[in-house]
């Protein structure tokens, strides 16, 4: 009896142990964080500074006193050229087309070669681009081209500038979107080029723990107004490039419709960046960076909170509650 007492008791004691070694190890870590209360010192490089999020990040950065690296696609664009006008001394616009092996590295040795004295202190993976259409819609190319620039670019970005973030114990910074976790109508090609991101900043973060560098995710909900990443198209440019087996199954009156559909309701997302921008700074800058920062509406925050938890089945049901469902399975087939 004594013995089995004595057991229980251990049962009992090890929940409590764990949890105080937790707490601990928490304290411990959070003597260790590290954080800029400006840039002064300090470099960043971010990539997609043409228009959008990334062009308003370096004009942030650059005020609060950080060297900028302004990867841009096209340094003498007119977005490029706003960005310089606006801009401090210590901005310096780089050639950076996240596809290109050489751009990177080029990209590398200016970075090296103008570093301040605190060294690389972030790296925000911004560049990406946007599409929609069904995946019968698309070709293999689409998707070779989505993943290409939203997935390897990344890739491509972080490992070559890994090694001299890793020396000032810094920053790696992802934008992904809600669309890595919430799948839906449309946007196959993007979903995947996103979910393959996040798998591989997690990766990351694990990895990166040992050397004391943080790796943090941004997931933006609806911008779709806030920047210029959306391709504009007609329900004609779809139809267009549809076979005849395809226009047989999908009509015209549908794309027309499912185009309608899907500009409206970009159209009705954030006016402004401010909530992204203000992630990705506290991404950068806090001593306590999150892993994930959710951007969406309060309305819509406790659905996508919850939605990565819910069975298949219920989140595929979601999508049967859409009008845009029910006319989509009427309208398939009709000639």
């Amino acid at each position: 009896m004594n013995t089995i007492f004595f057991i229980g008791q251990i049962i009992g004691i090890l929940p409590i142990s764990a949890i105080l070694l937790f707490a601990l190890a928490k304290l411990v870590s959070r003597r260790r964080l590290s954080h800029v209360e400006d840039g002064y010192g300090y470099a960043v490089l971010i990539t997609g500074c043409d228009s959008g999020f990334g062009h308003q990040l370096a004009q942030c950065l650059d005020h609060k006193g950080f060297v900028v690296f302004a990867g841009c696609l096209s340094p003498e664009g007119a977005g490029a050229q706003s960005l310089a006008r606006q801009s401090s001394s210590n901005l310096k616009i780089l050639k950076l087309d996240v596809t290109s092996d050489e751009d990177v590295q080029q990209a590398k040795k200016m970075v090296q070669d103008n570093l301040p004295e605190k060294g690389l202190w972030a790296v925000v993976n911004n560049a990406g681009i946007s599409d929609w259409a069904e995946i019968e819609w698309s070709t293999i190319e689409d998707f070779r081209n989505m993943v290409d620039i939203n997935l390897f670019g990344c890739i491509r970005t972080s490992i070559a500038f890994l090694p001299l973030v890793r020396a000032a114990k810094g920053r790696m910074v992802y934008v992904s979107s809600i669309f890595a976790f919430f799948n839906c109508l449309n946007m196959g090609a993007y979903s995947v080029s996103k979910r393959g991101l996040e798998a591989f900043a997690d990766c990351l973060r694990v990895e990166m723990a040992s050397f004391g560098v943080k790796v943090s995710i941004i997931q933006p909900g609806n911008f779709g107004r806030a920047t210029n990443i959306l391709r504009m198209k007609s329900a004609f440019d779809i139809w267009e490039k549809l076979d005849d087996e395809r226009k047989q199954t999908f009509n015209h009156q549908y794309i027309e419709l499912a185009n309608e559909y899907f500009m409206s309701t970009c159209k009705s997302g954030f006016k402004d960046a401010n909530l992204v921008i203000n992630a990705m700074l506290h991404a950068v800058m806090s001593a306590q960076p999150k892993y994930r920062y959710l951007l969406v509406s309060a309305m819509d925050r406790f659905f996508f909170q919850l939605f990565p938890f819910l069975p298949t089945v219920l989140t595929d049901a979601v999508f049967s509650l859409s009008s845009m469902y029910a006319k989509r399975k009427e309208m398939l087939y009709v000639k």
